[in-house]
Formats: C-alpha cells, structure tokens, sequence
C-alpha cells in the first residue's frame, strides 16, 4: 500500500485572495497538492507580505470564517477550501493598508525642461527632428491660418442672422425642424452659434 497522500478530488481550486494590505480581492488557481509553506511562499508574489509573516485565514464562499491555515507542512488539500472560497492574508511584518498603493511617498525623478530639450534620446528630439506636431512650423502656421478663417466665416455667417428670424434645422438623420432664432453669439468655448426655439 502507497503511504502518499491521494487527492480524490479536482486537483486544482479557483480561490478569492484578500489581504490586509490591500482593499483590493483577486482570483487565483492552486493546486491542492501543494502545501502551505508553498502557497504562502505564491502569496508573498501577489500580496506583497513576506510568507515569513503571514497568517492565513480561510473563509466559506459566503465569506464565514472557517479556520486558520497556519500548518505549513499540510497540503491545501486538507483543508475545505472548494471552489471561490476566500484565503485571507494578515501581515505581520507592520505593513499597512494601501502601503504599496499610495505613490505619494515614492521620490520621483524630475527632469528640467530645458535638460530634456539637450537631451537627443527623447521623443521630444525625435519629433523635432522628424518635424512632427506642434514642430511643423509650416503644418502649424497653415492650421492656426484655416482657424482663423473658419472663425471669421462663422463670425460672418452669425452676424447675418437676427434674433427673431425663422429659421429651418436640418440635422442629419433626424426630421427637419422649423423654429425661431432667440439667440446668436458664443457661449463659452462654444463656436457662435443661434439658439432655436422650436
């Protein structure tokens, strides 16, 4: 007779994994042959806590507390851990919520504006040299040229409408609409444009 361990069912087990250090829950596969020095050594990757101190609680698929996992040499296994079950990780180590979320405590490399413009490796100094975007001096003056003109078109196209005129809306895939102008001018960032009372 074989002494191993036979594990007679699935052999793997889709889990939910929460932590202490994170508000954030995450599925994962294991094999359930695998033992729990092994599975804290798997956890350590997605939590960020070290396997050295970790407890590891085991919850129901409706999240009721079933048992603490803490022999290292048993096999996931042993324990009823089913499919969507919840394996909850608490850091010993003094790590704490959001530790490894909060970026507003890691440096941050700044470079001058004007070291990034001397540098030739960036895509700053591709683009010039490629006259790329807003380094198209033609490109951008020939733009800003048709913005103006549209505007001034627009401009004149408002001045020749008076408030109180009626006017037709025709508006792609919609019925056309008779109103009346009670408004022409810009409003905002908005190009001038007559407001229509229908």
């Amino acid at each position: 007779m074989d002494s191993g361990v036979t594990v007679i069912t699935n052999p793997t087990v889709n889990v939910r994994l929460t932590s202490t250090l994170s508000s954030f829950e995450v599925q994962r596969r294991f094999n359930r042959g695998i033992s729990i020095a092994e599975l804290k050594g798997k956890l350590e990757m997605i939590v960020g806590a070290p396997a050295s101190c970790m407890d590891v609680e085991l919850f129901s698929i409706s999240d009721k507390f079933l048992q603490k996992m803490n022999e290292n040499e048993a096999l996931l296994g042993s324990y009823p851990v089913d499919d969507d079950c919840r394996i909850h990780v608490v850091d010993r180590s003094g790590g704490q919520m959001g530790e490894f979320t909060d970026v507003s405590k890691v440096e941050k490399f700044e470079l001058p504006d004007d070291a990034y413009d001397k540098r030739t490796d960036t895509a700053r100094s591709f683009m010039k040299k490629q006259r790329v975007g807003r380094y198209n001096e033609e490109e951008m003056a020939k733009k800003k040229a048709e913005n103006a003109a549209r505007e001034e078109e627009q401009k004149a196209a408002a001045d020749a409408i008076a408030v109180g005129s009626r006017c037709k809306v025709q508006v792609p895939g919609q019925p056309t609409k008779l109103g009346t102008v009670m408004y022409v001018g810009s409003w905002g960032a908005l190009e001038p444009i007559p407001a229509v009372l229908w």
